[in-house]
């Protein structure tokens, strides 16, 4: 069960990285749209697991690899974003939300 705390840092980082991605997807992404779905922080605000939803989904995984090397880079962004209003700058895990891909094929599946 999340704090009230924790829930309020999990939207900061999300609104916060979904600008940074929105900036950086430009050029960096090769016109990639990003986009942050899910953030869970762990209790004592030391790690934030990032789930973002990549469209297309094709290539995915080297957007995964790309984002993860750039991961240094993304968490100091975030931290000139957000430093006034934490203490401590969490580390950054990031996987694929893979929901709305689930979705839909649940829902080609059920139109045949």
């Amino acid at each position: 069960m999340n704090s009230i705390r924790q829930n309020k840092v999990s939207r900061l980082i999300q609104k916060e990285l979904a600008d940074i991605f929105q900036k950086e997807s430009r050029e960096l992404f090769r016109g990639k749209l990003i986009s942050v779905t899910v953030v869970r922080v762990s209790k004592d605000f030391s790690v934030a697991k990032i789930y973002l939803s990549i469209f297309p989904s094709e290539g995915a995984d080297e957007m995964l690899k790309l984002i993860k090397q750039l991961s240094p880079q993304i968490r100091g962004a975030l931290g000139h974003k957000i430093g006034k209003q934490m203490r401590i700058i969490p580390e950054l895990d990031f996987f694929i939300d893979d929901s709305l891909d689930y979705i839909d094929k649940i829902d080609q599946a059920l139109k045949q």
